[in-house]
């Protein structure tokens, strides 16, 4: 089994005493503190023969949760909260979460909102704090979004953002978003932790792509497949109800396929689901179009959901980035129309084809309840964790616990789909298409 280190760093050593008063024995039907030495095996599957194992401290995930003895004085402790790069459901949720867990449970009352991302931490956009407290932030769970709004860029320039953040003299900061947002939180880490500045740096995972590693699940997942089903079903009316009717539907998934994966196991119109990590074919025997043929000479209708980082080497590159550093992609599904309406006009074949792109809406649509309660639980993780001055971590949820997680091992690869595993098999089976659509 490969081995990573999963020592969580500290600010130093706890000595106030938690205003959070819990339990520190069992039975007694009252909560308990969580101790560093509660751990969680990261790696619980096993191959051939079982074998003993001894795991040391760095083998093992602490656990999440409140401690007795906490860092940071609260009332002398200032908090700021930023959300970066694209929307996602249930920023609002961690957002209202982390508030009202600082508020209400540690007293803080210095809490500053940064508006658009990181560029609001830049003195050169001019953009203002937003004070948050209870009163701000009590309804805005019911709503799609960000509060405080978002941008991609800006989180390469560590010194500029720490320098803001020590003359706002805060104590922490919670940075929503995905890999490139968690790279920016750990480079001020760093740059923090060498000016001996004080800075708990607390991540929370936000990547509707669901490809961060070392985290079981990123909010705004659920949500974005329980929006996409309804496309595909809208795609499916459309096509089954006329004459060879085809329906393509593009759904979010630059490196990883988990949104598409599911929505076609959630939904089970799906006749070809298409993602980054497996390759195909548009042409040929094996391509796609000619299982698309036969398909429709079958059942006289066919639905295609793509992920849209699949089928990339497909089409010319542009070889440009977006602010945030990401390749920008070639639009898939606009290909993917244009070339099956072309096949089947070469041919003679009359086709009715529909194509559905809901990214956007997916990514501003509010978090369903599942999500909710997930960020919920995200926000106030991430407060306690931050007030027992751990930092250069995110919350994440491993087998069913929610746990600290390094985050420079969070972003040390992305999290995809294994076409090997069972996620894929069973995705397979829905669909009823080839394996591998390669010549």
């Amino acid at each position: 089994m490969p081995s990573y280190d999963f020592t969580i760093a500290n600010l130093g050593r706890r000595g106030i005493a938690s205003p959070i008063k819990l339990s520190k024995v069992m039975d007694d039907f009252v909560a308990n503190y969580v101790n560093d030495d509660e751990r969680v095996i990261y790696d619980i599957e096993l191959s051939g023969q079982p074998v003993a194992r001894t795991y040391e401290s760095r083998d093992l995930l602490e656990k999440a949760g409140p401690r007795e003895q906490i860092y940071f004085d609260p009332a002398k402790a200032r908090a700021a909260i930023v959300t970066c790069g694209g929307l996602c459901p249930g920023l609002n949720d961690v957002i209202r979460s982390i508030v009202m867990c600082l508020w209400y449970k540690y007293g803080v009352r210095n809490i500053s909102g940064i508006r658009f991302g990181y560029r609001g931490l830049v003195p050169e956009y001019g953009i203002p704090t937003m004070e948050l407290n209870p009163g701000a932030v009590e309804q805005i769970h019911r709503d799609g979004g960000t509060i405080l709004g978002s941008s991609r860029g800006a989180g390469n320039r560590t010194r500029e953002i720490v320098d803001s953040l020590e003359r706002m003299n805060l104590s922490m900061l919670f940075a929503i978003g995905g890999d490139g947002t968690q790279k920016g939180a750990l480079a001020i880490a760093d740059e923090a932790e060498q000016r001996g500045y004080k800075l708990a740096v607390i991540g929370i995972p936000k990547t509707i792509d669901n490809d961060l590693s070392f985290v079981q699940k990123s909010f705004g997942l659920e949500t974005a497949v329980s929006v996409a089903v309804d496309a595909v079903s809208a795609a499916h009316t459309e096509a089954h109800d006329a004459i060879n009717g085809i329906g393509i539907v593009q759904v979010m998934g630059r490196e990883s396929g988990f949104i598409a994966a599911h929505t076609t196991l959630a939904n089970s119109d799906v006749n070809f689901v298409l993602v980054p990590e497996v390759p195909f074919d548009l042409e040929g025997e094996n391509g796609l179009l000619s299982h698309l043929e036969h398909r429709l000479a079958r059942r006289n209708h066919a639905v295609i959901l793509v992920a849209e980082g699949a089928g990339q080497d497909l089409m010319a590159s542009s070889g440009m980035t977006d602010l945030s550093g990401n390749k920008k992609l070639a639009d898939v599904g606009l290909f993917l129309k244009e070339k099956v309406a072309a096949h089947f006009r070469e041919k003679g074949t009359e086709i009715n084809l529909k194509y559905i792109d809901p990214s956007y809406i997916i990514r501003s649509a509010p978090a369903n309840p599942n999500d909710s309660l997930y960020c919920l639980r995200l926000g106030t993780n991430a407060a306690h964790a931050a007030m027992a001055g751990k930092t250069k971590m995110l919350i994440g949820r491993i087998n069913y616990h929610f746990v600290h997680v390094p985050i420079e091992l969070a972003v040390s690869r992305r999290n995809r789909v294994n076409p090997e595993s069972s996620l894929w098999r069973d995705v397979m089976d829905a669909t009823g298409q080839p394996p591998l659509m390669k010549n």
